[in-house]
């Protein structure tokens, strides 16, 4: 790859590139979304990752609502777990960043990544698959005959009882269900369809279209369009960048880029501040302004590499979940505020269903930020995902410099 940049940017147009280029600052829809509106936010995006914390909304609803507002969210259940002839499932769950829902038409270029975990995608997994070397066989059989099915009730199925493992690896899963997801990950079982948001796998050949399951492109050509499409959603983005998109590998971004780079779909740029080269898309835009106000879930694809947003918001963000409650900075689920394309505040977040309220526990201001201008533009923002949760109210606790002006704007 070339080593010397041949243009450079500054990191305020990198940054508005970068948010432009995941969808941010366009003009939301003046009609009440569609299911093509839903999906048009993939095409920025390309994957939505899941995420079994519920504490606000699960993780695939959140983006879509940051950038287009309020919509309604069976139009995505239905786009990744309905079929019919009329509306074709439009996507489907598969290790991408990490588990996600992507396109349809992109499954194929992660079979590379199948033929990788053909053995288990962790060494625990594998090892249950070593103790019961005929339950996968087992498992396809009860599948085949009963179709989507449960862990459990493919276990109820093959009359097993199994005790599930004292150590601390996986989710405390069951060997069944430990080989489910290994079918799972080497592209055998897929999941048609989640009921409380718990996998129903059948076998992936009877869930895609013809034409998917038989496109198999070499490892090369499918990580050098995972490489083109991690570029278009990021905008621009270093080396690193493009490989976390689809936790690719060094050894398969580099060929890649160099590829993209004769081809003239990428070009290498310095980015101020930036201590690796950067690349910049050729379709990218760099808009003058970026406008608009949107709450960002942890696992947003915008700042899901927290190396990336700390380059280009400088904004150090950890998520909290797996912190011990008194040693948490800024709370359990916090999501960061993006306000007119840069990242102000962050604020702890928790939907309380049964008493109808959206609590702020926390709420904090980012250095530099005027705390009035945040606030107002902040209890607009909560206001909008209070009402598409059906909560009534918006409650904002005491923690955090910016609660006090927080609760007297929603007052």
């Amino acid at each position: 790859m070339p080593t010397s940049p041949t243009g450079s940017l500054s990191l305020a147009a990198a940054r508005r590139i970068a948010v432009a280029a995941q969808g941010f600052g366009a003009a939301r829809p003046s009609a009440p979304p569609t299911r093509r509106t839903v999906l048009k936010v993939l095409d920025s995006t390309r994957l939505l990752q899941l995420d079994s914390v519920s504490a606000v909304v699960r993780a695939h609803y959140a983006p879509v609502f940051s950038r287009i507002g309020p919509y309604d969210r069976a139009l995505l259940d239905e786009a990744a777990w309905g079929h019919s002839a009329r509306r074709p499932r439009q996507l489907i769950e598969y290790w991408a960043h990490e588990a996600a829902l992507l396109p349809v038409a992109d499954w194929p270029l992660l079979r590379w990544r199948m033929v990788q975990y053909r053995h288990g995608r962790w060494n625990g997994m594998r090892q249950v698959l070593e103790r019961n070397p005929a339950l996968a066989d087992d498992v396809l059989g009860v599948v085949k005959e009963y179709g989507p099915s449960t862990a459990g009730e493919i276990e109820r199925h093959l009359e097993l009882d199994r005790p599930r493992a004292k150590d601390n690896w996986g989710w405390n899963y069951s060997d069944t269900k430990v080989v489910c997801e290994a079918l799972f990950a080497a592209g055998e079982l897929t999941v048609p369809r989640r009921v409380g948001f718990q996998r129903h796998y059948d076998l992936t050949a009877a869930v895609l279209p013809a034409d998917v399951l038989a496109h198999e492109p070499e490892e090369a050509d499918a990580i050098r369009e995972l490489v083109r499409r991690a570029a278009r959603a990021h905008g621009v983005g270093t080396e690193t960048d493009l490989r976390d998109y689809y936790r690719l590998s060094r050894r398969q971004t580099e060929p890649a880029i160099a590829d993209l780079l004769d081809a003239g779909e990428l070009e290498q740029v310095s980015v101020a501040g930036w201590d690796k080269p950067a690349y910049l898309h050729t379709e990218a835009r760099t808009p003058r302004r970026v406008t608009g106000a949107a709450l960002l879930c942890p696992f947003d694809p915008l700042i899901f590499f927290r190396d990336r947003t700390e380059r280009l918001f400088d904004f150090h963000y950890r998520i909290e979940i797996y912190t011990p409650e008194h040693k948490r900075v800024h709370g359990y689920y916090v999501f960061p505020f993006l306000l007119d394309g840069e990242l102000v505040a962050r604020v702890d977040l928790r939907a309380d269903r049964a008493s109808g309220r959206l609590l702020v526990p926390g709420a904090f201001t980012e250095p530099g930020r005027d705390a009035v201008l945040v606030a107002r533009a902040l209890a607009g923002a909560l206001r909008e995902m209070a009402d598409w949760l059906e909560l009534e109210t918006v409650e904002v606790g005491e923690k955090g410099d910016l609660a006090p002006v927080l609760r007297r704007e929603i007052a």
